[in-house]
């Protein structure tokens, strides 16, 4: 989670949790992040917050302006205990919101019609204190066939957008004095990315572990820089002594289970893997790659610092099988990429 959404937790659940008792909470805003799946099943993830109000970002926004947006952004509190109804094709489901107003649920299914654009509707089961600001939402599930063939994961701080993830005080800074439209992405991301999903015919995942309430802005990020859009699969907060004073920092094994979901949910695609060497991406994908020898097709890590020896050989040790590149740019991963893979 962001330095400021780790300090604020306990103080905007606990407010929260007084004006629900009052009767002083405001509107009630549900929102969709993840709405995905395949012929077989679909994951759905959404929460509930306070609904508050925020400016369009754009590139004329001032560092102050940016401040502001950001406190906003944390400043919504999450909704926890209050229960939605999920309803999809037949299927209906109460879902219950936790402490951070999370709620998901995986729900297998069976449909042999040709993959489409599905819609499902979310409908808030207001309560005492509850009032919802939209009864009722739809929103589209994408679903992605099992035969793909070709399917990418990608990093996001210091692989497609320029975070300085490895210096707190500039990581810290660029959080909340930019934003979607001024944050800065690595140059020839957006052409290295189209390249590899032939211009979006393979499905691209996004795994990071920034909180969730910087969905919004990866999500307009994205857009704006004509980057490829996909699932973004975000760390679920938890506040500890340990990793409070670390901006998307603290344990990765969350990356480790996201991949490996993905890897189980589509058996019969090979997956290109994109990363950083700020972090634990070469240890991530090594340990990706023991476990799923057979559905990874190549490596990009970008090398955003020195690495040390012994970290880069032991990835290296699977080149014979898998293709590894450590890049410094898009350019030369670009490159690699059309000399070495057959998309």
């Amino acid at each position: 989670m962001n330095l400021i959404g780790w300090i604020t937790f306990p103080f905007r659940y606990s407010f929260s949790k007084l004006k629900r008792k009052f009767g002083k909470l405001d509107l009630v805003r549900m929102e969709i992040l993840l709405a995905y799946g395949n012929e077989n099943g679909i994951f759905i993830k959404g929460r509930l917050v306070e609904a508050y109000k925020q400016s369009k970002p754009s590139a004329q926004k001032t560092a102050f302006q940016n401040f502001i947006a950001t406190l906003r952004r944390y400043a919504g509190n999450s909704i926890s205990d209050v229960q939605v109804k999920l309803q999809f094709l037949h299927i209906e489901q109460l879902l219950m919101s936790n402490v951070e107003g999370l709620f998901e649920t995986k729900l297998p299914i069976s449909i042999t019609d040709q993959l489409s654009n599905d819609y499902a509707k979310l409908t808030l089961i207001e309560d005492e204190g509850i009032v919802a600001e939209n009864i009722t939402i739809k929103f589209k599930i994408t679903r992605y066939t099992t035969n793909s063939p070709i399917g990418i994961i990608s990093d996001i701080d210091d692989t497609v957008i320029v975070s300085h993830a490895t210096t707190l005080g500039r990581k810290l800074w660029l959080s909340i004095s930019k934003n979607a439209y001024t944050r800065r992405p690595f140059p020839g991301v957006s052409t290295f990315y189209k390249y590899l999903t032939n211009d979006g015919k393979n499905p691209i995942f996004y795994v990071s572990s920034s909180d969730w309430n910087l969905f919004e802005l990866i999500q307009d990020f994205l857009s704006y820089r004509e980057i490829p859009k996909g699932p973004i699969l975000l760390k679920d907060p938890h506040v500890t002594l340990k990793n409070i004073w670390k901006s998307g920092g603290g344990s990765h094994e969350h990356k480790l289970e996201k991949i490996s979901h993905l890897m189980n949910l589509f058996p019969n695609t090979k997956f290109i893997l994109i990363g950083d060497s700020g972090q634990h991406d070469p240890e991530l994908y090594t340990k990706i790659i023991e476990r799923f020898p057979e559905q990874v097709k190549a490596v990009y890590i970008r090398r955003i610092k020195k690495v040390d020896k012994e970290r880069e050989d032991r990835l290296n040790s699977y080149n014979h099988t898998i293709p590894v590149a450590w890049v410094t740019n898009s350019s030369e991963a670009l490159s690699h990429a059309k000399s070495f893979l057959e998309l």
